[in-house]
């Protein structure tokens, strides 16, 4: 017996429709953090050097750990309990106090975000880095946590000028700095809320992080202002630099050709716009009204008061 003929194919409906074509968008590939450790080595040389400077032997014979740091010795515990130098030194190199600021060192917004006031409080900053800078340079890169870390500083800076109204506040370290990490952790988990699973989770266990730092703050000659403005200009500048594409869009580079996406998703959602555009405006007009009020207050400060008649 023959085997049986096969079947022709279907001549009225024609030949089946080709296969859709498939693709699949390729995994986001993590940076390599080399900015955050980059931040940590220079925070560790600059101490280092603050140090040196500070020659604790040439005018103390109570210093700490002499005989095995010599010159980069750190103060009495009397002066300075963090294991560090004197305040004039640090005066000297950059610190912020409010007087100097108006007088037109205005470089000190800045320098103070890299001197610490000791070794304790260096080592519980640069911890603090390495465990929120790490991830965030991995997930965004190196050019906005730089940007980042450094605005949210120079809030932080500006902030601690305005609430010190006697000008008596030597203030220094990167803590504002790393509160505008914190913040900006916080504004990227709101406005990508649609591409985090455990929402509710993330979000309180983020709050109760912060909140947890943020008292720190009123522990005695912690400068709590610098704190709070950090973690405001990282949290503002967080909808502007940290936004992610909605859940479910796919960029058009990774779509096949005849490739037909009958749902196609836009790239960012319409709240995710008004927020980023209302934070920058937020963060301009702070900016400029702060450093605005700083110098105002300084003008007429300096000019002598006259009567007119």
């Amino acid at each position: 017996m023959g085997k049986r003929p096969p079947i022709p194919p279907d001549i009225e409906h024609g030949p089946p429709p080709p296969a859709r074509p498939q693709f699949r968008p390729p995994i986001p590939v993590p940076w390599v953090a080399w900015l955050v450790p980059l931040i940590l080595a220079a925070n560790f040389v600059t101490f280092a050097t603050t140090m040196y400077v500070n020659d604790c032997p040439a005018r103390s014979d109570e210093c700490l750990l002499f005989d095995v740091l010599g010159r980069l010795s750190f103060q009495p515990i009397k002066e300075n309990m963090l294991l560090g130098p004197s305040i004039p030194t640090l005066r000297k190199l950059g610190a912020l106090e409010r007087r100097l600021v108006e007088e037109g060192e205005r470089w000190r917004l800045i320098s103070c975000i890299w001197l610490h006031g000791g070794f304790l409080h260096l080592m519980a900053n640069m911890i603090s880095l390495m465990c929120i800078g790490m991830r965030l340079e991995q997930e965004f890169g190196f050019m906005r946590i730089g940007a980042l870390y450094v605005i949210s500083g120079l809030g932080g800076s500006l902030m601690s000028c305005l609430t010190d109204s006697q000008g008596e506040r030597v203030s220094v370290g990167a803590s504002g700095a790393l509160f505008g990490l914190l913040g900006a952790m916080l504004s990227e988990l709101i406005t990508n809320w649609t591409i985090y699973e455990n929402k509710c989770t993330a979000l309180m266990t983020l709050v109760l992080i912060i909140v947890l730092n943020l008292s720190v703050g009123f522990l005695p000659r912690v400068d709590n202002s610098a704190h709070f403005g950090g973690f405001l200009a990282g949290f503002f500048l967080g909808f502007v630099l940290l936004l992610r594409p909605q859940y479910g869009y796919v960029s058009p580079k990774y779509i096949p050709p005849g490739y037909d996406m009958k749902h196609k998703k836009s790239k960012h959602k319409c709240y995710q716009h008004i927020l980023m555009y209302t934070s920058l405006a937020v963060l301009l007009v702070g900016f400029i009204a702060g450093y605005t009020k700083l110098l105002r207050e300084h003008t007429i400060q300096s000019v002598p008061l006259r009567d007119f008649n």
